[in-house]
């Protein structure tokens, strides 16, 4: 699998950019929801199981819709698949026991993290602060992996459990907007001085030229 060279998009790139601030600022809700009010009240705690994968099924979608489409963006396409089910899975099991459903989480958490991994490989030259998204992908992957081992083996899991791995694609997402917003304003910041250069250059030449025996 190959990165393209082709410059970012200006349009995908403000795009990303609101997209990105607001996952972030969700996932950051959400952690600090799940480890303040739902902490001890088993039934909110459910409601934010549940929510967190339609969230990001949804998300995904927007994303989808508002850049290539679904039918071009096979892994986001995927992950919206992937998150549905696992919003499901993630209701039955909360039935069952919190083990079942951290094994739930993290088996969504290593595909969803490949598939996001994936999808920021096939953006790399549409549009920029994709190396975040990889990595948030990668660590997304290998958090899975420890949500499944924890589930085999510890007794007392929670809602609290999630609750990092939520604050670190907070933080992801939020580092990806930034990156967005700060290459943006360099860009203008080019723009706007190589405008003026180009106007200053273009009034001397004019001058030069109006000047009699010049």
């Amino acid at each position: 699998m190959t990165l393209s060279t082709t410059r970012p998009s200006p349009k995908a790139n403000a795009w990303l950019k609101r997209y990105y601030f607001i996952r972030s600022a969700v996932a950051a809700l959400w952690a600090v929801a799940a480890l303040t009010i739902a902490r001890d009240r088993s039934h909110l705690a459910a409601i934010l199981l549940v929510a967190y994968p339609l969230w990001d099924a949804l998300a995904n979608y927007l994303d989808a819709q508002r850049s290539s489409g679904l039918a071009s963006s096979k892994s986001q396409m995927v992950n919206v698949i992937i998150s549905i089910i696992t919003a499901i899975a993630v209701t039955i099991a909360l039935t069952r026991s919190m083990n079942a459903v951290l094994l739930i989480f993290g088996a969504w958490a290593v595909v969803a993290g490949l598939l996001q991994l994936a999808t920021g490989v096939g953006r790399w030259g549409s549009a920029g602060a994709q190396w975040a998204m990889i990595l948030s992908g990668a660590q997304s992957a290998l958090a899975g992996c420890f949500f499944v081992y924890r589930a085999g083996v510890v007794t007392n899991v929670g809602i609290s459990d999630v609750a990092g791995y939520a604050a670190f694609g907070a933080f992801y997402f939020m580092v990806s907007a930034v990156w967005l917003w700060s290459t943006g304003l360099r860009r203008s910041s080019v723009q706007t001085t190589a405008a003026r250069r180009t106007g200053w250059k273009w009034s001397v030449d004019h001058d030069e030229r109006a000047t009699p025996g010049s």
